[in-house]
């Protein structure tokens, strides 16, 4: 569980390339043994942010750990450990020597001991004398993230650790890397596009676009009350409508639906896919695409009113051609500041 107290903060962090703002007047906080997942589309600057943090890109503004400003302060001063999404192993080093790599470059030797906690930590226990180049991808990651832990840094910098990796692996290892990262206590910074690698990792997250950060909270807070509406579409909310709130049940065009969460008034509900699903009785549509998926099917269903919405269907229970939608509160986000 985080801790209270502010470890690194960031004061009005910008970085230029030329014209070019990359980063602009950012400020955010980490807390000790807390995991903070920077969330944005491709290009927002989220890695910039991440390596000005670790000191690899020269900006304004300042970075401090317990206060004290680290402008200044070299990388290699800095007691950063950094995971990068190719993990960047020495091909000519066994496991064990990548691992070691990191205590050496912190003149702390090579520790067996050391090593072999690391490696039974992430899960690759008697990979001592295995060569990287004979491991998986997740495997690989695994090695990289023990040889950034071997030295206890301060922060943990990730950036995009999972994003080389297929869907199914990205899954397991994103669950895997969220229990190492507590085992160890880690005060860590996660930089990723994946929401919901974000929402498995992180104790908050800070979600960026072009540039700038536009809302920092927990999870839960985060995916159910998008600040505003290109928040919401980044977050999957593909339909934005209009609605009223009345002890805790929300009246709009599609229906009627239970948000205990949600306060009595004038509201706007983002609608991702799985809001709208097959049921009894509800509003009826005529099916206009299937797309086949692992564990669903997703629809695209003409309603009577005329306007198309997405929908999510069972496998084993695709509707025919017509079908009946009911809303359904896990699909649904709040938009907006209350």
């Amino acid at each position: 569980m985080a801790g209270s107290t502010t470890r690194l903060s960031v004061h009005g962090l910008t970085v230029r390339y030329g014209e070019l703002t990359a980063v602009s007047k950012v400020d955010l906080s980490v807390a000790d043994g807390e995991v903070l997942a920077l969330l944005g589309p491709s290009g927002c600057g989220k890695s910039t942010l991440l390596r000005a943090v670790a000191g690899l890109e020269p900006a304004a503004g300042r970075v401090c750990w317990d206060g004290g400003d680290l402008a200044g302060v070299p990388v290699h001063k800095r007691e950063f450990g950094l995971v990068f999404q190719d993990g960047q192993l020495f091909p000519h080093r066994d496991v064990a020597g990548n691992v070691a790599f990191g205590l050496r470059m912190r003149h702390l030797g090579r520790s067996p001991e050391r090593v072999a906690e690391l490696l039974e930590l992430v899960g690759l226990a008697g990979y001592e004398t295995r060569k990287v180049t004979e491991l998986s991808g997740g495997e690989q990651q695994r090695v990289a993230l023990a040889r950034a832990l071997a030295p206890r840094p301060r922060l943990l910098l990730l950036d995009e650790p999972l994003s080389a990796l297929d869907r199914a692996l990205r899954e397991q290892l994103a669950m895997d890397l969220a229990r190492v990262l507590r085992l160890a206590g880690s005060t860590a910074l996660v930089v990723t596009h994946d929401h919901d690698e974000a929402f498995t990792l992180a104790d908050r997250v800070a979600v960026m676009r072009a540039g700038r950060i536009y809302q920092v909270g927990p999870p839960t807070e985060v995916w159910r009350r998008p600040v505003d509406d290109e928040t919401a579409r980044f977050l999957g909310c593909g339909l934005i409508i209009p609605a009223t709130v009345h002890e805790g049940r929300a009246s709009c065009e599609l229906g009627e639906v239970a948000l205990p969460w949600a306060p009595d008034g004038a509201a706007r509900l983002g609608l991702r896919p799985t809001a709208l699903r097959p049921a009894t009785s509800g509003i009826e549509g005529k099916v206009l695409q299937r797309v086949h998926r692992r564990d669903h099917v997703r629809l695209q269903v003409r309603l009577e009113s005329g306007l198309v919405v997405d929908a999510v269907a069972g496998v084993l229970d695709t509707p025919d051609d017509e079908v009946t939608l009911a809303l359904d509160r896990d699909g649904i986000a709040l938009v907006g500041r209350p």
